[in-house]
């Protein structure tokens, strides 16, 4: 774990996961003050969010902290200059392979830049591309996630790569024992989300976090594309009302699609509006029944609300106590 929080700059190789409207400037900075490292999801933000999202972030922590931001973004551009105008040490790009153009921002603005990889091929392309660590998601996470599992995904990438680039892992990790498996396998450190909505910190609605606690893992369902012409990055996320709808808005741009008032590049904005809406209306407003509860398969193993700095600690003691037993 030490090359992880060397590239981090942290003191526990644990990156909290981007998750809209839920990692905002105060879990961030939790996560960074507790020794974590915080990432702020950028997502739908415009320029002038992010700005103040970073200001405010910085007003409560002097830690490192990421920036995760999504390649489809129509001003991706703008929000890599607002990342650089405040020195942001560490850019996550997510939601596709990124453009040549913006690894070069990110880089010449002096910051690291992190990138999700799906498969081995994507991932040394990524390399090539001259991204500085990789992050390794699989399909039990939360929110939009690729078809393979963690596990798989860590056994067909790491070996390739971990001697080359840091190598963080991200999907279904809810103990340390896990952390544990994947350090030894070649890992740097993880990414943790759905073990942190539920903390103090989180500033997610009562009703939202209530829902984590009652949920198990086979709750977190995946969403279904209903039009093989509309390709729709799968969501995960308790099952509910808004499964339904999902499935008629789905409908709803195809047709826009095949009528022809719609390009592709549009079309899939509009799916990516929606998620934003619908997400925002269960994490802040609390409606749990026909908004979006994205949450990953570990759902199942929060069971309580506590403070950032104690389920890190719990992670980390987990990790300690599964790697002395096996020494």
């Amino acid at each position: 774990m030490h090359r992880g929080t060397d590239f981090l700059g942290c003191e526990v190789a644990i990156m909290g996961g981007a998750m809209s409207w839920v990692s905002e400037r105060n879990l961030v900075s939790a996560i960074s003050n507790a020794g974590g490292f915080g990432v702020i999801a950028c997502g739908a933000m415009t320029p002038e969010l992010l700005d103040t999202e970073i200001a405010e972030t910085k007003k409560r922590t002097a830690k490192p902290f990421g920036v995760n931001l999504i390649t489809m973004h129509p001003m991706l551009a703008e929000l890599i200059d607002v990342c650089a105008k405040h020195e942001v040490s560490h850019v996550v790009l997510a939601g596709g392979l990124p453009p040549g153009w913006a690894i070069e921002k990110i880089k010449a603005n002096g910051a690291k830049l992190m990138g999700f990889a799906p498969a081995l091929a994507l991932a040394k392309k990524l390399m090539r591309s001259g991204v500085d660590a990789l992050v390794i998601e699989g399909m039990e996470a939360g929110g939009h996630i690729g078809p393979v599992s963690t596990s798989v995904l860590a056994q067909e990438i790491l070996p390739h790569v971990c001697h080359d680039i840091p190598v963080f892992i991200a999907g279904g990790i809810g103990r340390g024992e896990a952390v544990a498996a994947y350090l030894e396998m070649g890992a740097v450190g993880v990414q943790i989300g759905t073990r942190l909505v539920c903390a103090h910190e989180s500033i997610a609605h009562a009703s939202f976090k209530k829902a984590f606690l009652r949920a198990s893992a086979r709750d977190a369902i995946l969403s279904v594309q209903i039009d093989p012409r509309l390709p729709v990055i799968p969501v995960r996320a308790l099952k509910n009302k808004e499964t339904e709808r999902f499935a008629a808005k789905q409908r709803e741009v195809a047709d826009l699609l095949d009528s022809g008032a719609l390009e592709m590049a549009e079309a899939q904005l509009q799916i990516e509006h929606y998620w934003a809406g619908a997400l925002r209306r269960a994490v802040i407003d609390g409606d749990v029944e026909t908004g979006s509860v994205m949450a990953g398969q570990s759902v199942g193993m929060v069971t309580r609300e506590e403070p950032v700095a104690a389920i890190l600690k719990e992670l980390v003691d987990e990790a300690a106590a599964a790697l002395e037993s096996r020494g």
